[in-house]
């Protein structure tokens, strides 16, 4: 300690007792690390882990991605099957019997009697032959679609 306390150097300076510690030392033990084999093994477990999860949340996609397509082809499905029934309901409507008279008749055209008709294939005493009386090659009835031969 410094004479010169507090400006005055008359002064006796004091020693405190200092209690004296004792320092001990303390032996610690370490633990060991890890093995390499062992390491690679949590590393490994891990990376299984991790995988099997990205695998499990890409199907939860793909089955989230499948379900929204099947919702959107339903509403499709009622939309067409809604058309279909008012399409039906028009073809019903236009194929009434008595709407069809009536509109031959706004056409011009009457209901043939009985003895108006003539059969097919009788009329040979004119002079003609079945073959004259077929439709000529370029007309409607010889084209061939796919429902006939």
């Amino acid at each position: 300690m410094p004479a010169y306390i507090q400006g005055n150097l008359a002064v006796e300076q004091r020693t405190e007792n200092k209690v004296k510690v004792k320092e001990t030392k303390k032996i610690v033990y370490r633990n060991k690390t890890l093995p390499v084999q062992e390491k690679l093994l949590y590393l490994f477990t891990v990376a299984v882990c991790v995988v099997v999860a990205g695998v499990i949340i890409w199907r939860y996609a793909q089955i989230y991605e499948m379900s929204s397509s099947i919702q959107t082809i339903e509403k499709k499905i009622a939309n067409l099957e809604a058309e279909n029934s008012i399409l039906k309901q028009k073809v019903d409507a236009l194929s009434d019997h008595q709407r069809l008279e009536e509109e031959a008749r706004s056409r011009g055209y009457s209901v043939a009697d009985p003895n108006q008709t003539k059969p097919q294939g009788s009329t040979k005493s004119s002079g003609q032959s079945v073959a004259s009386k077929t439709p000529p090659a370029g007309g409607a009835a010889s084209k061939k679609t796919k429902d006939q031969p």
